[in-house]
């Protein structure tokens, strides 16, 4: 096998894996080549256009391989952050298990759930308590920042009416609450707050025990209005 033949092996790969490997390649080169450019050095189409023995060779691909090196283990970490913002973005548009295991050639559903155990079934919920109602509506989101942001539109919205919301919280999929807030009246504009322990998990919606949590949120929330402004 010649060093041509070596640089342009496949290994078995895809006809599609054989041209993403080709455009990281180019990459490396292209990188190596501006490199080379400000050592006064000239370019190369190919690591493999010098003779393979010569001292130039030597020099041009120790120059690559220091610039692989690198590459490998800069991006290496950023590739797999990316990979795991793809998983959970996909889980959210309703991929499951075995379609993320397929996509990401993994050989089982575990596997999946085990690299990304929060990507499926992720989703945001907004309860909020209106003036007159006893309950806490609710509104699912697949975007955490979506659900941010109904709630305090919400919030702002219903501060004319005296029977709509004044009071919100977000919850993610494991029913902890990442975001409160209330329309406060003395400043005339939404506040964040801080919940107690007790109030930080949601109960089940069809549970006592949410309309415990609810209870103890309005409280919570009619004290927290209540405080005098600093």
């Amino acid at each position: 096998m010649t060093n041509d033949d070596m640089w342009n092996d496949t290994d078995g790969a895809s006809e599609g894996r054989v041209a993403f490997r080709a455009r990281l390649r180019d990459l490396v080169l292209t990188e190596t080549n501006r490199r080379r450019r400000e050592a006064g050095l000239a370019p190369v189409a190919s690591p493999n256009t010098l003779n393979p023995t010569s001292p130039a060779a030597k020099e041009l691909h120790l120059q690559h391989l220091a610039v692989a090196i690198e590459a490998a283990a800069e991006f290496g970490p950023i590739l797999t952050e990316l990979a795991d913002g793809i998983a959970e973005r996909a889980g959210r548009a309703g991929a499951s298990y075995p379609e993320l295991a397929e996509a990401a050639g993994l050989h089982t559903r575990q596997a999946a759930r085990q690299r990304w155990p929060k990507a499926v079934g992720t989703g945001w919920r907004l309860y909020t308590l209106r003036h007159g109602h006893d309950g806490a509506e609710v509104a699912r989101f697949r975007s955490r920042e979506k659900a941010l942001s109904r709630g305090r539109y919400a919030l702002l919205q219903g501060q004319m009416n005296t029977s709509s919301e004044y009071a919100a919280v977000v919850a993610d999929s494991f029913n902890g609450v990442i975001w409160a807030c209330h329309f406060d009246p003395a400043i005339y504009d939404v506040t964040e707050t801080a919940l107690p322990d007790d109030l930080t998990t949601v109960p089940a919606q069809d549970s006592d025990q949410h309309a415990r949590w609810v209870h103890a949120w309005t409280t919570h929330v009619h004290r927290a209005a209540e405080k005098p402004h600093t």
